[in-house]
Order: C-alpha cells, then sequence, then structure tokens
C-alpha cells in the first residue's frame, strides 16, 4: 500500500527474532536442578520474523531519526492498547533510543535481546547459568533492487557485536568468574 502512495517500502527478515514479552532485554529460559525446562517465561527466540521499512522524514522525532523506518504488520503485542508496531526508526533501534514511541523498544529487543538461561533451585533461588549476548538479530536481510540477492542491512539497525576473548584458568577460577559475572570483552575494531 505504501509503493502505491509512492513511498518507498521494502520487505525486512530478522533471522533469530527476539520476542521479549517484558522489555528487559534478556530471552529468559528456566530449568530446574534436573535439566528440565520450567515453563515460567513467555519469552521466546523465533527463527525468522518479517516486517517492513518505508523511508519517512520525521517531523515529530527529529531529522535524526529520518530514513527507514520499521512498520509491522503482523504484531504480537498491544501497544497503545491495539495490536500495532511502528514507525520505528531504524536509527533510534542503533542507537539504543529505546525511550522513543512507536514500539522502538520491542523492535530494539527483536535484534539486540541476550538469552540467558537460568537454574531454579528453588522458589527463593535462581541463577544464571549461561548467557549468549550475539545470538538474536542475525542477518537482517532484505532483497537486491532487480535481482534475486540477499542484501545485509544489519548495520542499520546494530553495532558490531563484541568479541570474547578466553584465557586459560583453572576450573575454580572460571567458576568464581562465572559467579561474578565477570567477563573480558574487547569491541569489535
Amino acid at each position: 500500500v505504501l509503493r502505491c502512495l509512492g513511498i518507498p517500502t521494502r520487505v525486512i527478515t530478522n533471522f533469530n527474532s527476539a520476542h521479549d514479552k517484558n522489555l528487559n532485554l534478556s530471552i529468559d529460559k528456566y530449568i530446574d536442578v534436573s535439566g528440565n525446562t520450567l515453563h515460567l517465561s513467555e519469552d521466546s527466540v523465533w527463527n525468522f520474523h518479517v516486517w517492513n521499512e518505508s523511508w519517512f522524514i520525521r517531523r515529530d522525532l527529529g531529522s535524526f531519526y529520518d530514513g527507514w523506518q520499521v512498520l509491522d504488520a503482523t504484531p504480537q503485542e498491544k501497544s497503545k492498547g491495539i495490536y500495532q508496531c511502528g514507525p520505528a526508526s531504524t536509527r533510534a533501534i542503533k542507537e539504543g533510543d529505546v525511550n522513543l514511541d512507536y514500539d522502538s523498544p520491542f523492535v530494539f529487543a527483536a535484534v539486540n535481546a541476550d538469552c540467558v538461561t537460568w537454574i531454579r533451585y528453588s522458589k527463593k533461588r535462581i541463577e544464571r547459568i549461561y548467557s549468549d549476548t550475539r545470538k538474536i538479530g542475525k542477518f537482517i536481510s532484505t532483497k537486491a533492487v532487480g535481482t534475486n540477492s540477499r542484501v545485509d542491512v544489519t548495520d542499520n539497525y546494530k553495532y558490531p557485536e563484541v568479541k570474547e576473548i578466553s584465557f586459560k584458568i583453572s576450573y575454580s577460577q572460571y567458576k568464581n568468574s562465572l559467579m561474578d559475572d565477570r567477563k573480558i570483552l574487547v569491541t569489535a575494531v
């Protein structure tokens, strides 16, 4: 419809798309001490999710946010009481400006959430045992103009992921580092 009105529009596919129900930027999975999955979270990761982008001038947000805007015709959550999503500025998503209207927090989570596994020892005691900060928002793509080739537009949505450097350490040091939640990270250049 937007193309019929002369508004540039394209289809976007996000692989490993997070559905972060509570918008805490964490796709939480809970297991018991035997390794059985506990259904304590409504978060999920979809193999892919598709939405549209359209090119708008954003007088309401300021010229910094002009350009491609996310519009999701199949939103899974209510926004301001109705099922809608967008137009969320891809520039806002990349910059982490999640305080803006038009579902920026939801789209930001779809491409940036962490996958976290928790072990539940009791109703009062849970412990994070695994975190994957790079699984979500892979190969964000659109179709090339005039061909059937894929164009990767991931850089429009997020900065390059950080790389983790591992060192040889003893098991007890490793265990303590997990408990302290310390990781050595180097920003990818």
